[in-house]
């Protein structure tokens, strides 16, 4: 159930790359503090909400999403039912229809108070482990990148699980229109009077399964933002200019994230589905 909080866009931490980098573009690659990953994660939140609601709700078992159910006629006539399963478009309109719109943001207040967080301890062990692990592994190499990814998702795993799992308890609470709804603090309560403190840790054997989908993401990530990096450099020298900061660097950083998060998303999703 934490599985989100396991894998960030790495843009968002500044776009740091090598301590030990030199030329043209130098990139210090230290972590920019708990401000710069912590606000973006944040507006990233709000924003994105309403797909992680419906997202929660497709990828979980239990009746929390509503099904269609299509007549079929036999060869003798009778008739029987077939669940259909909903997808994305369907389920946001049931969601609408039946629950109302301030639904498409439950779970919004524990995302907000952990993502946050979540995030300034993610970069930050990557951050540090990285610049460690650059003494010890050829500086920037692959194995220093996969290395620093998963031991920053396992820190922040490790720390946050308890903040995700009551946001996705929220996401699967579908309650009709004029029903009194589930807040955070009862959603702790329940938690705590059914299984203790380790209730609130349900989920992150298979959060930590989803470390690999952090370790792909920056993999894939570092070594587009190399060849962007290498491609500015010789384009620089070759009109003779000294190297300053466009907006293009910035869309290309989030292209990067894009496609990165993409790949790792694709290979990896089936950590993610919920039981």
């Amino acid at each position: 159930m934490g599985a989100g909080a396991a894998s960030f866009p790495p843009c968002c931490a500044g776009c740091g790359a090598s301590s030990r980098r030199s030329g043209p573009i130098a990139d210090s690659g230290r972590f920019p503090g708990p401000a710069l990953p912590g606000c973006g994660g944040t507006v990233g939140a709000i924003l994105t909400c309403p797909l992680e609601v419906v997202k929660t709700r497709l990828q979980s078992s239990s009746l929390t999403v509503y099904i269609s159910e299509v007549q079929l006629n036999t060869m003798a006539g009778a008739s029987v039912n077939r669940v259909v399963s909903p997808g994305p478009l369907h389920c946001l309109k049931m969601i609408l229809e039946k629950e109302g719109p301030r639904s498409l943001f439950r779970g919004l207040g524990p995302n907000l108070v952990g993502v946050a967080p979540s995030r300034a301890i993610y970069f930050a062990a990557y951050s540090n482990c990285k610049e460690k692990l650059n003494g010890v592994f050829d500086p920037d190499s692959t194995q220093v990148h996969m290395i620093s990814a998963a031991m920053a998702g396992f820190t922040a795993i490790t720390a946050t699980n308890p903040i995700w799992l009551i946001k996705t308890r929220l996401q699967l609470d579908a309650r009709s229109r004029g029903e009194k709804r589930m807040g955070a603090f009862e959603c702790v309560r329940k938690v705590y009077q059914t299984d203790g403190l380790r209730g609130f840790y349900r989920g992150m054997s298979a959060s930590y399964a989803g470390i690999s989908e952090t370790v792909i993401h920056f993999v894939i990530y570092e070594s587009i933002k190399q060849k962007l990096l290498e491609y500015k450099i010789a384009s620089t020298m070759e009109n003779d200019e000294e190297s300053v900061k466009e907006a293009s660097d910035f869309v290309g950083m989030m292209l990067a994230a894009a496609t990165s998060k993409t790949c790792a998303t694709s290979i990896a999703y089936p950590h993610g589905k919920r039981s």
